[in-house]
């Protein structure tokens, strides 16, 4: 077949393509059982093409996770896709999935409950956090990271954090901006890079 018969192919070998198929209604609010989600504005209404999953309002403090996703040159990355699963607030796995595509700045927002604690390799109780993946334009594999946060318990011996440098654990570590809201920025190379882990 020729090249004229069938056109050119699209020159970006990894998407983006995140924002037409991946998002979901309600899909960055965790606790809410509206299709609305919270942060509807993140995401064009033309872009819910899946079903939104079955949900229960799960336990725990509810609260809100912001931030922006960075290239290595401080750039908002627009057309990225933040996933993100964890333990409910009494530290047990269920559904607590969900992901948004990121804004035209590069922002993203979760609405979730507060992790409990789970147990780790060699049962080690870890900190309360939040998994995180990470898909973009340019990203050969996911980029996966985690959410802990600052003031609770335990951060001193989880067992994945204690093996992270002393100076790059603050990539790894949500802010407190105001009750029930932490910003944790995502940044993907360079100086001040999101420790990223191998899975």
């Amino acid at each position: 077949m020729s090249a004229g018969r069938l056109g050119q192919t699209p020159w970006q070998t990894v998407g983006p393509f995140f924002h037409y198929a991946l998002p979901q209604p309600g899909g960055a609010d965790l606790v809410s059982l509206s299709e609305a989600g919270a942060r509807p504005d993140l995401t064009p209404p033309d872009h819910f093409l899946l079903t939104p999953p079955a949900r229960v309002t799960p336990p725990g403090e509810v609260i809100e996770v912001e931030g922006h996703v960075f290239d290595g040159e401080g750039v908002p990355v627009p057309d990225a896709l933040v996933e993100v699963w964890q333990a409910d607030g009494e530290g047990a796995f269920g559904a607590l999935f969900g992901r948004c595509a990121t804004a035209d700045d590069g922002r993203y927002a979760f609405r979730t409950v507060m992790p409990g604690r789970v147990a780790g390799h060699g049962n080690a109780l870890q900190a309360a956090h939040i998994a995180v993946g990470v898909l973009g334009r340019g990203l050969l594999r996911r980029l996966v990271t985690r959410i802990y946060f600052e003031g609770q318990p335990g951060l001193d011996e989880d067992p994945a954090l204690v093996v992270v440098p002393d100076d790059r654990r603050e990539t790894l570590i949500a802010r407190s901006v105001a009750a029930g809201r932490y910003r944790f920025d995502i940044v993907l190379q360079g100086p001040r890079e999101t420790v990223f882990f191998d899975c």
